[in-house]
């Protein structure tokens, strides 16, 4: 990852095979800041954050994005399978650009006052916009805070694949909510989807 992202210091990377199985373990240096949740992904109350730390936010997607990988966060199979069902409306699956991601951007993999990205063990290709389309669907029940995302990342939200990638993540997490996780979320994720749906 370049400069611009900021996160903690890779000290040790080893990979290993037994049987059918591979496996990897990284070691990073440890983070003293506190993240901006503690226990769970999902914002539950305005967290006091100034412009450096949104700037910071937005260079770190950017750089982010623009990092080849073969790694692989999001697959098309799991798109055309899972979108239909979840969603439940008719809609074409295939992703309209594929750019690499964190994979797991909430509020709980960020500190603050100054901006870390925790947890980079998911990172990889997916839709483009996935990361701030995914920090926005936890911000949903601090509509001030979810405006935010929108407002300070709409070169990313409010674009044709931006708008591609919030239908990706509802549909994944309309599916944890079938497994009793993020119930709080459903009412607002299918409002936004009502209006995804509508604008076209």
């Amino acid at each position: 990852m370049p400069p611009a992202v900021p996160r903690p210091r890779l000290r040790e990377r080893r990979t290993w095979a037994e049987a059918e199985y591979g496996y990897l373990a990284e070691l990073y240096a440890k983070v003293a800041a506190a993240t901006i949740t503690t226990h769970e992904p999902v914002l539950r109350a305005a967290p006091d954050l100034d412009d450096v730390w949104w700037e910071s936010l937005t260079s770190a997607l950017d750089a982010i994005a623009n990092v080849p990988s073969s790694r692989v966060a999001v697959r098309q199979e799991y798109l055309d399978r899972a979108m239909p069902t979840y969603l439940g409306v008719p809609i074409n699956t295939t992703v309209p650009a594929w750019t690499t991601a964190h994979g797991d951007l909430h509020w709980a993999n960020l500190t603050s006052p100054t901006l870390t990205v925790l947890d980079w063990e998911g990172w990889g290709v997916a839709p483009a916009g996935y990361d701030a389309a995914l920090l926005h669907a936890y911000s949903l029940l601090v509509p001030e805070t979810a405006a935010d995302v929108r407002r300070r990342l709409d070169h990313i939200l409010d674009t044709p694949t931006g708008r591609f990638a919030e239908l990706v993540v509802i549909t994944e997490l309309l599916q944890t909510t079938t497994r009793g996780d993020n119930l709080e979320l459903e009412e607002p994720l299918r409002r936004r989807l009502g209006h995804l749906v509508q604008r076209g």
